[in-house]
């Protein structure tokens, strides 16, 4: 595959890692304090320069409507005042986080005397491919930044006037600090090229970290050399047990469908158990259904549908695999658990599964049974995020099970070494 990307471009972007691995050497040394006071400063740039950040915006939002990107898609996009002030203060939360850097993950003395001990430490170049979430660009270089790493950056087209502001004001605010700019690089040329140039950097790119849509994640783990944390898609599930406190669950229901549809950690999936279905469904279709929610359901939904006014459409199996990251729901009505249980395992992404129960045996089963990155009981599947984890922000929420799973924050940008000491041991 490598012999078929323009040389021009492969060298670029050798050029690019290149000068964030010589950047990396030198942000490995930093103390904490350094770091911190870099991150305050990066924060304050971006505040001065929130008109320039809203400008750039404005003509990707122009560009991605014009093209009739998804309404989801176009919210995911936007930066306005409050937005740009948060991923500031993002980086502000970041700078207050204990410093990864040198924690002492486990050691011990042995029988000969050696002392040894396992140090986190920082990976040293990570790569992120991302799609529409200028957001992230923020997010990923203040992680980078306070676990001691550089960081290259490939975001998507449609973000691209956004980028190059929040790079820029970035670059200059390290620069300002004494650090070198390289520390946060911008790959944003040289199109599929660039990407998989990118993707077989392996030797330069330590960890590659892809964000966004089950093509783009999926393309990125099956064509890399480079090391990948995989991100994965959310068609999370909302489980209604028969033991739950209805009035919870309608408020669990909504959140999590309707108070951001086009985020990972909104409920794609509602399951609820039969015996409550009567009571419940009519209440809750229609409080989606005053969200402007279709709903996807089987055919025992259909009747509860049309009773509660909202929108409706039979459901098929694509539809209960699907993440709509819209204003769009599948339902099913189930006999059991164990039924809510084999369908989250047959549709469900391993993102974020939720339980409505006051049933504790039933909560237990849940937990314990369902495999995905974050189970919640009794709360909404919107609070899996990093900044509600007390993370400060994410790079992203893994759904694999090396290494990271669930939010990632600092301590998942890290690696470890071994540091043994000793006093002129040899081994016999």
């Amino acid at each position: 595959m490598a012999d078929s990307i323009d040389p021009e471009i492969t060298a670029h972007v050798a050029a690019l890692a290149g000068a964030a691995r010589l950047a990396s050497r030198r942000l490995a040394l930093l103390t904490r304090a350094d770091k911190d006071q870099a991150l305050l400063a990066m924060a304050d740039a971006l505040d001065s320069a929130s008109a320039e950040i809203i400008a750039a915006n404005d003509e990707d939002i122009a560009r991605g409507r014009a093209e009739g990107l998804a309404e989801g898609l176009l919210d995911r996009l936007r930066l306005d005042g409050p937005r740009v002030q948060a991923v500031a203060q993002a980086l502000r939360d970041i700078a207050a986080l204990p410093d990864p850097v040198g924690e002492i993950v486990r050691g011990s003395t042995l029988a000969n005397g050696l002392q040894i001990r396992q140090l986190r430490v920082p990976m040293g170049v990570v790569a992120m491919i991302y799609e529409a979430r200028p957001n992230v660009t923020v997010d990923a270089a203040g992680l980078a930044l306070k676990s001691g790493n550089a960081v290259v950056l490939r975001g998507g087209s449609a973000a691209a006037a956004s980028n190059r502001v929040l790079v820029k004001v970035l670059r200059t605010a390290l620069e300002a600090q004494g650090l070198p700019p390289d520390a946060i690089a911008l790959l944003d040329e040289g199109g599929r090229d660039a990407v998989r140039a990118l993707m077989t950097a392996r030797g330069l790119i330590d960890v590659l970290i892809p964000r966004g849509g089950a093509d783009l994640i999926q393309t990125v783990v099956r064509e890399s050399t480079v090391p990948v944390i995989e991100t994965g898609v959310g068609n999370c599930h909302v489980y209604v047990d028969a033991a739950a406190d209805l009035y919870k669950a309608l408020a669990i229901v909504v959140n999590s469908k309707t108070h951001r549809v086009g985020v990972c950690n909104a409920a794609e999936s509602l399951l609820v158990h039969r015996s409550i279905a009567p009571e419940f469904l009519p209440k809750v279709l229609a409080q989606l259904g005053w969200a402007g929610v279709t709903v996807h359901g089987d055919a025992e939904i259909e009747s509860f549908a049309r009773e509660a006014g909202a929108a409706y459409s039979l459901a098929t199996d694509e539809d209960f695999a699907r993440e709509y990251l819209s204003l769009d729901i599948s339902a099913r009505v189930v006999d059991s658990l164990e039924q809510a249980l084999v369908h989250v395992q047959q549709y469900g992404t391993g993102h974020t599964e939720a339980i409505v129960t006051e049933d504790r045996a039933a909560a237990r089963r849940w937990t314990a049974e369902v495999d995905a990155a974050a189970v919640m009981v009794n709360a909404s599947t919107r609070f899996t995020d990093g900044g509600e984890f007390g993370f400060g922000a994410e790079i992203g929420i893994s759904t694999q099970k090396l290494h990271a799973r669930g939010p990632m924050g600092l301590a998942e940008l890290t690696t470890t070494k071994w540091v043994v000491e000793g006093d002129g041991q040899i081994r016999r």
